[in-house]
């Protein structure tokens, strides 16, 4: 376990009122060529004067042009007709799926050159930096859901490269639900909301979406890794993600190689509780995007290293898989990850709708050295995201929005549609022509035009799929082998609640059925939580196990977790100024919380500024707390909110901190054994140890 990862990049530039307003100038990073493009279109309207979209200065906002005080309002205000009707039209289609997402920049750095493999012009040279633009996102809830619900998470990389945009779409489980595209709409029409009432909202703890997975078995794996650990996430700084489709990479000579792509984040791989999970969701829908927004000001750049598991075209056939399924994981111990670059994330978006809703991914974007397999899920997805582009932002050229423009220039013959920025002055736009000297022309492979593959293809035109892709639970059966016991446990209590909701008892009947062929003790126990009756099918005969699947190796920080700290006045100043430097130097982030948001007085007369009350804030809120305690007006309700704190940081393995004069909120019983609660009463290394703690996370042995 490591206390804390490198120290931040750019300490300083925002802090706690990183929600405040701020100006341009408070967005403003690291120099790269996308920021420089993208400031040519970076607007201020603080101080300057209020206009029509015509420019024309305005006298009055507030009332419409009326005929008398009293009269009726009148047809000629264009004004009010502006503002009104841009006003209607704000909101543009959200995604069917992955609306709920937030962005940020960031800058991709090659570990070493790739030429082996591939000759996409940014894998060439060690150190050579690449402009990227990344989202993340959930997959049920619409726009207006909340960021913490059990979900699959998708995470849209845009490298703006030198060769043109290319786009790395990839999600937080290396499998996913279907093995054809075919398939995606009925997986997602399952999982969403009813047509009769909308409800339920992002969650698929419902009949209709295990109605799906237990007559589409191929999907129960991708579900059985939502179901655990992984399908809430604590952040999206740890945050693990795999491209799940099979790509190739293709070198100078022609020779192509198959590839799938996974991002490790720094931090480590961590996950939060169901209950906290759920909690967070109602008290703050926005946790995610705070956490990740709050990181970036703070110049703690979440950082992401970029992996490749290569398999050569001759080695297609010579696995227990199959190398094109979806459905299907590359074991690392079998396929290691080669690390060949880190992206950081180092600036804030300034307008969400600009950026991070206007964002257009597409896998088909993708440039020199890297091409696509016949992987049946990612022919599908070639064609669906372009269209899904055509209709969300209303026209052909959304690739010139500054968001998706590449930095290097295109030219081509396409014209006119919707919005058209461009204005093309050559009055030739064909291809093959004498007028314009045959321009814009063709680029030759050997001077950067892009070339596909020639892979052999043949056979006859069939709906059907491989029949080696037909093991559906081999592989859920190595996962859940991979899983330490606490994970087994929380996987148990996400299948339970889930399938628990669902109110038809053949739909949990049937699940229990399919999940006894994964693991027929996990099946029982999850019957028995939801009232069925427990299977007779038997287990496959499948018992490796994979340390790569589970969370249990991950890295762990200090750094970057949120400290709750519980405070009133008459604190001792030294014991607690040492306590918050040691945390400072440590890289934890601290939210000071009282009842109050007055200044906190120390038993000197020093103070503390409050960033939080008891009623503006919740235990759930923090991975930590550090008990002061103190005095406040009203005594008792001030005792019972840091009691309530330390319950649901106690109950939740949470590590805890103790001053000296607060003991009396955490006394040890015969029913526990206080486990991660480190005293600061003669204990002149509290601060160290306490970090250690905070690094720690969770204490599972707590009783």
């Amino acid at each position: 376990m490591d206390r804390f990862p490198p120290g931040p990049e750019n300490e300083g530039q925002g802090g706690e009122g990183s929600d405040d307003y701020k100006g341009l100038e408070a967005f403003e990073g690291p120099d790269n060529p996308k920021q420089e493009q993208l400031d040519e279109y970076r607007i201020r309207n603080t101080g300057n004067p209020m206009t029509t979209n015509a420019s024309v200065k305005r006298a009055g906002d507030s009332e419409q042009l009326k005929a008398g005080v009293r009269g009726p309002a009148l047809r000629q205000d264009y004004q009010y007709f502006e503002k009104m009707t841009h006003f209607l039209r704000e909101e543009i289609p959200e995604r069917v799926v992955h609306a709920r997402g937030y962005g940020a920049y960031g800058e991709f750095e090659c570990y070493e050159s790739m030429a082996e493999f591939t000759k996409a012009g940014f894998l060439q040279e060690p150190g050579k930096k690449t402009p990227t633009f990344v989202r993340f996102s959930t997959v049920q809830g619409p726009r207006g859901s909340y960021d913490t619900a059990r979900d699959l998470r998708c995470k849209g990389v845009k490298f703006y490269t030198e060769e043109g945009n290319y786009d790395l779409t990839t999600i937080a489980m290396p499998v996913l639900i279907n093995q054809d595209a075919m398939k995606f709409p009925d997986v997602i029409h399952a999982y969403q909301a009813k047509s009769d009432d909308g409800i339920p909202t992002a969650t698929g703890a419902h009949d209709r979406f295990w109605d799906y997975v237990a007559n589409n078995q191929e999907a129960l794996h991708m579900t059985l890794w939502v179901m655990s650990d992984r399908g809430i996430l604590r952040s999206y700084r740890m945050m693990e993600s795999w491209s799940i489709n099979t790509y190739l990479f293709v070198n100078a000579e022609g020779v192509a190689t198959f590839v799938r792509f996974v991002w490790k984040p720094v931090l480590g791989v961590h996950s939060l509780l169901q209950d906290e999970a759920i909690k967070i969701g109602g008290i703050d829908p926005d946790f995610h995007r705070r956490d990740l927004r709050e990181a970036i000001d703070k110049g703690y750049y979440p950082e992401y290293e970029l992996g490749v598991q290569l398999i050569s075209m001759e080695d297609e056939f010579n696995f227990d898989f199959d190398v094109l399924d979806p459905a299907k994981f590359w074991p690392e111990e079998i396929v290691p990850v080669k690390l060949i670059g880190k992206m950081t994330l180092n600036r804030n978006i300034s307008n969400e709708h600009a950026e991070s809703e206007q964002v257009a991914f597409n896998p088909g974007n993708v440039v020199p050295g890297i091409d696509f397999s016949n992987d049946p899920v990612l022919q599908g997805r070639l064609m669906a995201y372009q269209d899904t582009q055509y209709h969300r932002l209303g026209s052909n050229n959304f690739q010139d929005l500054p968001i998706n423009r590449p930095l290097c220039p295109f030219t081509n013959n396409t014209r006119r549609g919707y919005m058209r920025y461009r204005i093309d002055t050559d009055q030739v736009n064909y291809h093959q022509n004498s007028l314009a000297d045959n321009t814009p022309y063709t680029v030759p492979v050997e001077e950067g035009g892009y070339e596909y593959y020639p892979q052999y293809v043949e056979g006859h035109k069939i709906r059907a799929r491989s029949e080696s892709f037909n093991d559906w639970f081999s592989q859920p059966r190595i996962f859940w082998n991979s899983l330490t016991p606490i994970e087994k446990q929380h996987t148990i209590e996400g299948l339970s609640y889930q399938l628990g909701r669902c109110r038809n008892v053949s739909v949990r009947e049937q699940n229990v059925d399919i999940l006894a062929k994964v693991d027929e003790g996990m099946a029982a126990v999850v019957a028995d939580n939801i009232g069925v009756r427990r299977s007779n099918n038997s287990q496959v005969p499948a018992e490796e196990r994979y340390n790569s699947l589970s969370q249990y190796s991950t890295p762990k920080y200090a750094a970057t977790q949120k400290v709750g700290v519980l405070i009133g006045d008459g604190y001792d100043s030294q014991e607690v100024g040492r306590t918050l430097a040691t945390l400072k130097e440590n890289g934890v982030f601290v939210a000071i919380i009282s009842d109050t948001l007055n200044p906190v007085q120390a038993s000197d007369g020093s103070t503390l500024k409050v960033d939080e009350t008891f009623i503006t804030y919740s235990p759930y809120l923090v991975d930590s707390v550090y008990v002061v305690g103190g005095t406040a007006k009203n005594q008792q309700k001030f005792d019972r909110d840091i009691v309530e704190f330390v319950r649901v940081a106690y109950t939740h393995f949470k590590p805890i901190g103790v001053a000296s004069g607060a003991n009396h909120f955490v006394q040890a019983t015969q029913q526990n054994n206080l486990a991660g609660v480190v005293f600061a009463a003669n204990n002149p290394n509290f601060g160290e140890e306490f970090v250690e703690a905070i690094g720690t996370m969770r204490f599972w042995n707590r009783t």
